[in-house]
C-alpha cells in the first residue's frame, strides 16, 4: 500500500488518528520520527515535534530499534534530561485510543515491568490449528494440537497487534532490546487492534469506522 501512512481513512490521513491519541494521552512529549517531508509537514500542522529520521535509518530493511533509539538521543540532547519510559505507536493500528496508552503506561509504571505489549485474543487462527505443508501432505504446525477440538474448548492465545509498546528507557539503550525479559501484555479489543498492511485491512477499517463498532 504506496503513502499508507497518510492515506485517508474516513477523510482523514491515517497517521493523524495515532498523532490525536497520542496527543490526548499523559504522555509528556509526542514526537513523528520521518524522513518523509509529506509525513513530516501533516505532523507538524497537527502540532507534532517531527525528528528527520537519517537516509541510513529509513531503508525498508531497518529494524525499529535503532530508529527509535536515534528519536531517544535527539530528545534527550534537546532537553537536557533522560526519558523514563518510551512509548512506541504505530501508525498502521489507528483504532488505539487515549486510554489504551494510558492503561499501558499505568501498568508498566505500577509494575516494575521491562515493557508492556499490547495483544488481542486469536479466534480464527488459533496456533493449535495453524497447518503446515510437508511433502505435499498437510500436517499440524504444532505438537500441541489435539485432533477434533472444537475452537470455543481452545486455551486462549493472543498476538501482538501493533498498537501500543512501551519499554523502560535501560531495557532500550542499554540492553538493546524492545522486551527485555519481564514483557506484560495490555489486551486490547479486536475492534480496535485492526493493523492496516494491505488493502482488505484498509477495508475492514473503513468498515469498522461506517459501522460505529468502535
Amino acid at each position: 500500500m504506496p503513502r499508507k501512512n497518510i492515506r485517508l481513512l474516513d477523510g482523514k490521513p491515517l497517521l493523524l488518528y495515532t498523532i490525536e491519541a497520542a496527543q490526548k494521552s499523559r504522555l509528556s512529549k509526542v514526537v513523528v520520527s520521518t524522513e518523509d517531508e509529506e509525513i513530516a509537514e501533516i505532523a507538524r500542522h497537527a502540532g507534532c515535534e517531527v525528528i528527520a529520521r537519517p537516509a541510513e535509518l529509513a531503508q525498508d530493511q531497518t529494524p525499529t530499534l535503532p530508529v527509535i533509539q536515534h528519536a531517544v538521543h535527539i530528545v534527550e540532547e534537546a532537553s537536557d534530561r533522560l526519558v523514563d519510559y518510551i512509548v512506541i505507536l504505530q501508525v498502521t493500528t489507528p483504532f488505539r485510543n487515549q486510554s489504551d496508552i494510558d492503561e499501558v503506561l499505568n501498568q508498566i509504571i505500577n509494575t516494575g515491568a521491562d515493557s508492556v505489549v499490547s495483544v488481542c485474543q486469536l479466534t480464527e487462527f488459533h496456533p493449535w490449528k495453524v497447518k503446515k505443508i510437508v511433502n505435499e501432505r498437510v500436517v499440524p504446525y504444532s505438537d500441541m494440537e489435539i485432533e477434533g477440538t472444537r475452537r470455543q474448548d481452545l486455551p486462549p492465545a493472543y498476538i501482538r497487534n501493533g498498537g501500543i509498546y512501551a519499554v523502560t528507557r535501560d531495557t532500550l539503550m542499554s540492553r538493546n532490546s524492545l522486551y527485555g525479559t519481564d514483557c506484560r501484555a495490555y489486551v486490547m479489543p479486536r475492534e480496535r487492534s485492526v493493523d492496516i498492511n494491505d488493502e482488505l485491512d484498509f477495508l475492514i477499517a473503513e468498515t469498522i469506522i461506517a459501522g460505529k463498532m468502535l
